[in-house]
């Protein structure tokens, strides 16, 4: 069992930008919101956070903080294919896009490239490796863990 203390889930809202909006906005897509992943919070993505959050029963104000996250991620592991599994490649993608061993695309394919990259970043923030994105996972990518 890991003792790695997380860093606490970001609270993201208009006009956020970058990391880790595409994330979400991915996320967003998994829970059948049609929304452009393109990185920015705009009035797309915070009426889909609101429409997430109304479904979900939880405070709708359009703001994804750590309830919003909570509620939102997917568990994904090797074998999945969705667009929870592109939101765990965007994330992977955004930390070293010059490494040579990023060779995956973005594509919601949980692969073996995917699996090896999710288990070098567990290691990385010492989490327990398990190449499994579950909410410890999550937290430590949407929060900027291990991130240079």
């Amino acid at each position: 069992m890991t003792t790695t203390t997380l860093q606490p889930w970001p609270t993201l809202h208009r006009p956020h930008a970058g990391h880790p909006v595409r994330s979400l906005q991915c996320l967003l897509r998994a829970h059948a919101h049609g929304i452009a992943v393109d990185g920015t919070f705009g009035p797309a993505t915070e009426q889909a956070v609101r429409s997430f959050q109304a479904s979900s029963h939880l405070t709708v104000d359009g703001y994804a903080g750590p309830q919003t996250w909570a509620r939102i991620i997917i568990t994904v592991r090797r074998g999945d294919k969705n667009d929870a599994v592109r939101g765990v490649q965007e994330d992977l993608a955004r930390r070293d896009p010059t490494s040579p061993k990023l060779l995956f695309a973005i594509d919601g394919d949980f692969g073996p490239t995917t699996d090896w990259w999710v288990r070098a970043f567990q290691q990385s923030v010492g989490l327990s490796v398990d190449g499994v994105v579950g909410p410890r996972t999550w937290q430590a990518m949407a929060s900027g863990m291990g991130a240079d």
